[in-house]
């Protein structure tokens, strides 16, 4: 019995926070197509983008696609599964009952009984025959395939998705890409540091005039929450997140422990929807991640001591 045979099915649905025109161009590329003839799979009707698939093809297809952004499903192709063709056993049945003639590859000399095709080196017997008279006549190579040329049986080898690098590259100043965990803390406390900068240079212009000052502090303000705003994003997108989820911190309660979520959780393990994932960290990210350190402890020595200083406050005088 022949094994089941799949189909890859597209009714125009696509992935949660992929847009339209990203996935559009996905395909594009993937199929090598142009964009007018990848507009009407999207015409939220069933579209039967790959039939005929063993289940483990099917299931490559299945994670290309999806990368791609496109809402996909494996079927059982049931026109592909059914066939007159006879079993395994109907053909040995068929070789008793007949007496056994045998005949010479003429391609790789195996002897084998009679059919249409070699057991040994898989050619069509009648096509590469027809073949190899065809360059006879043109006298290319007495007849034979020129030395280095794709043989004619080869499957094709095209690819249906997109070669990721090893890593991605470290761009601060994009909400693409992913950076871990210690490289968004190196990177919160730089642009911590030129905050204060910013903010040092904008109080200098304050002591010249206000207008001065005051248009020199929303610059500067805005210039710092669009850069957090890009290394938060990368962040969530090495998590597998989507960017919006930033908009979580903005909520009472929720921001503090989700913030909380965002240095603690771990990265996707390989590439992921959002790109390849970052290079290692380097010794500077480590220093930089390390310092964080500092303020931390200062904080908990003060909430220690306050406390003492607190409780030895509401003890009676000896």
């Amino acid at each position: 019995m022949s094994e089941p045979r799949y189909k890859i099915v597209f009714d125009g649905e696509l992935l949660p926070n992929m847009s339209l025109d990203t996935v559009k161009d996905n395909f594009a590329r993937l199929f090598k197509l142009d964009p007018a003839r990848v507009e009407p799979l999207f015409g939220r009707r069933a579209v039967v983008l790959k039939r005929d698939l063993s289940a483990n093809d099917a299931d490559k297809y299945l994670s290309v696609l999806e990368r791609a952004g496109a809402l996909v499903r494996k079927e059982q192709d049931l026109a592909a599964s059914l066939t007159l063709a006879p079993t395994d056993e109907e053909k040995e049945e068929e070789a008793a009952a007949q007496p056994c003639e045998t005949m010479r590859c003429p391609k790789c000399g195996h002897e084998q009984p009679k059919s249409g095709e070699c057991s040994a080196c898989g050619i069509i017997i009648e096509k590469y025959l027809a073949r190899q008279a065809q360059q006879s006549q043109t006298g290319t190579n007495d007849g034979r395939v020129p030395a280095g040329s794709p043989s004619p049986y080869a499957p094709p080898q095209a690819r249906v998705s997109e070669e990721l690098p090893e890593f991605g590259e470290l761009r601060p100043f994009t909400t693409d890409g992913r950076i871990g965990r210690l490289r968004y803390l190196a990177w919160s406390l730089v642009l911590a540091v030129a905050g204060a900068v910013l903010f040092a240079v904008a109080g200098i212009g304050m002591a010249i005039h206000v207008a001065v000052g005051s248009l020199l502090i929303a610059a500067a303000s805005i210039a710092l929450c669009v850069v957090a705003v890009m290394i938060g994003v990368q962040r969530l997108h090495d998590i597998g997140w989507s960017g919006w989820l930033l908009l979580l911190n903005l909520v009472p309660v929720v921001g503090s422990v989700f913030s909380l979520l965002m240095l603690l959780m771990p990265g996707s393990v390989g590439a992921n929807r959002y790109g390849p994932p970052p290079p290692a960290n380097s010794t500077a990210v480590k220093v930089l991640a390390a310092l964080w350190l500092i303020p931390f402890a200062a904080l908990l020595l003060a909430l220690v001591f306050g406390g003492f200083a607190a409780i030895t406050g509401m003890l009676p005088p000896v």
